[in-house]
């Protein structure tokens, strides 16, 4: 430490060395006693959970690129085909109906989850009871989806479900189940889907709330500002990022899950409710043409990604959009 006095201070050099009214001063950082490890210490640190994740996702990978250009089927007999099996689910009307149901089932899905759930978050943000009613809500998610079609299929049944007898008494049914009928199959999967999967919509969302700076809500509310004008112009816009994940994480799952599907209806009745993952299940793992199944998941995969990225587009958050604008 430079020692101050009244008078300006006087560096001085002696032997190659600086001095301020006799004071040595330091020109240079000393070596530290803890040097910081190197890249290549983290890489190696890393390797383990690299190659793990390598084994278990870039070898499937491939190996289904590899089935999807081959005719295999139940036997261990292969035929190299080339995009054969690409080719002719051109002329497959069940792999396009499938693509319809899908996203038919996806955007129900979607948008009564995204409204209930954000809903069900403002009602549930600073309540009294916020953390056991947050509990409560969080029970369907924590069910196994094959346990929760199980249950619901009991819930539809025709003999003794009591869902079944509420929608009959109120004449929305007749005889047949609602997972019986062509005309009401489709809603009877997208009801279970969001008892399932609202509590994680409104899980994120409430995340999100709690994040919200209090001093701009309050600003707005002293401006004159109404609850719904409040929420729109400053609650919004800061959970936007949470609701374009939990969009993304029910987009992909609306994908790829065929549990409460397969435990419900199989696809049925009269192929009403076999989106395309289910559709892949049957040519998969009931008809065993393995390589027309990996063409089809591959296809799915590559589609979710383009959609995938599309959402994030057009969900991004409008304040981002407005400064790159401005640059």
């Amino acid at each position: 430490m430079v020692p101050t006095g009244s008078g300006s201070a006087r560096p001085t050099t002696h032997n190659g060395e600086h001095y301020v009214d006799g004071a040595r001063v330091i020109e240079y950082l000393p070596s530290s006693l803890n040097a910081l490890p190197s890249s290549r210490y983290y890489l190696w640190l890393m390797a383990p959970a690299l190659i793990l994740l390598a084994a278990i996702t870039l070898y499937p990978f491939f190996w289904l690129i590899w089935m999807s250009l081959q005719n295999v089927g139940a036997g261990p007999e292969t035929e190299f085909v080339g995009f054969k099996n690409y080719i002719r689910l051109w002329a497959d009307d069940k792999f396009w109906t499938g693509w319809v149901l899908l996203f038919k089932y996806s955007f129900f899905c979607l948008l009564f989850e995204i409204t209930i759930g954000v809903f069900l978050a403002v009602v549930l943000n600073g309540h009294r009871f916020e953390n056991i009613l947050i509990t409560i809500f969080l029970m369907p998610m924590m069910m196994a989806p094959a346990i929760a079609g199980l249950v619901w299929y009991y819930l539809f049944n025709s003999t003794f479900g009591w869902y079944h007898w509420l929608f009959q008494s109120l004449g929305i049914l007749g005889e047949t189940s609602i997972i019986g009928s062509t005309e009401t199959a489709m809603a009877g999967i997208v009801i279970v889907d969001i008892w399932q999967w609202t509590p994680l919509i409104t899980l994120i969302t409430l995340a999100g709330m709690k994040r919200v700076p209090r001093d701009q809500l309050e600003a707005n509310m002293v401006d004159g500002a109404s609850a719904v004008r409040n929420f729109i112009s400053i609650t919004l816009p800061n959970i936007y990022p949470f609701l374009l994940i939990a969009i993304m994480l029910r987009f992909m799952d609306n994908f790829r899950f065929i549990d409460v599907i397969m435990r419900l209806t199989g696809g049925g009745p009269a192929e009403v409710t076999k989106v395309l993952p289910v559709y892949l299940f049957d040519v998969s793992f009931v008809f065993f043409k393995l390589g027309r199944g990996s063409a089809i998941a591959l296809t799915l995969l590559i589609v979710t990604i383009i959609f995938g990225k599309l959402l994030v587009k057009v969900f991004e958050n409008p304040a981002s959009k407005r400064i790159d604008q401005g640059n």
